[in-house]
């Protein structure tokens, strides 16, 4: 029996990139491929760009278009609201994204490499968006975990990361969002930190749990109060993603 590959859509906004190299990162297009999502099945993708670092001899994607890259952010990006502060630029379209939605007031993107904010000025990922979208983005070149405002933000979005998810991030969280005093929280992975605590605490994934869980992470979420079906989500992305060799996210920090 064969099966029917599904191509991957979302009404999500998608900049257009093309072939570009600097002299650490890379962007590559490529026409078709297989990949399954953050919490969907494999899917066709075609048209997929990708950002590639080079350290020496070793490459790495930092960064692509995937349905996986696009699923772990999209709770994020449509659900942020007023003055939203995005960690880390990568390929420009979370940023992009948040500013697209009518409750953003405007987005505040912090990129420490030059050479990623080059990049994204040569694709003009931001010139992409309609006028009145585009107006609401300033591009600071800075370090995510010491930038700060004067004013608190209403939307903290973070993704300055390699891997999907690792020790210590919880801490770093809770640095960018005391410097921002973001009123709401989404970052790059967090199921993956919610589902790693269940799974050590041998809790099902249920509304309750993952409202204890998230309690505990002293984090004002983005997710569990704004999608039905978030626990559902968590495990699917779990399933599909969190490995169990893993050092416990350090909860206690900060």
């Amino acid at each position: 029996m064969t099966s029917t590959l599904t191509l991957f859509q979302t009404d999500l906004f998608r900049p257009t990139y093309r072939p570009w190299k600097g002299e650490r990162w890379e962007l590559l297009l490529a026409p078709m491929l297989i990949c399954k999502g953050y919490w969907s099945e494999a899917m066709l993708v075609t048209d997929m760009a990708g950002l590639i670092r080079h350290d020496g001899p070793a490459s790495r994607t930092w960064m692509s278009m995937t349905p996986m890259e696009i699923e772990s952010q999209e709770i994020g990006c449509r659900f942020a609201t007023g003055h939203t502060v995005v960690m880390g630029l990568g390929m420009g379209w979370a940023a992009a994204n948040a500013a697209l939605q009518p409750e953003v007031t405007r987005v505040t993107v912090v990129e420490l490499d030059p050479e990623v904010i080059a990049v994204n000025a040569t694709m003009d990922v931001f010139g992409q968006l309609p006028p009145a979208a585009a107006a609401k983005v300033t591009l600071v070149q800075g370090d995510a975990l010491a930038y700060t405002l004067d004013e608190p933000a209403d939307t903290l979005m973070a993704d300055i990361w390699q891997p999907l998810y690792g020790d210590n991030r919880l801490e770093q969280v809770r640095r960018m969002r005391d410097n921002t005093g973001a009123t709401r929280v989404y970052y790059w992975g967090q199921e993956m930190d919610i589902a790693h605590s269940a799974r050590q605490l041998g809790l099902p994934l249920d509304g309750a749990s993952v409202a204890s869980i998230v309690g505990d992470m002293r984090l004002p979420l983005i997710g569990p109060a704004e999608v039905a079906n978030y626990p559902e989500l968590i495990e699917r992305a779990a399933r599909n993603w969190l490995r169990t060799e893993r050092t416990p996210p350090d909860y206690a920090a900060g």
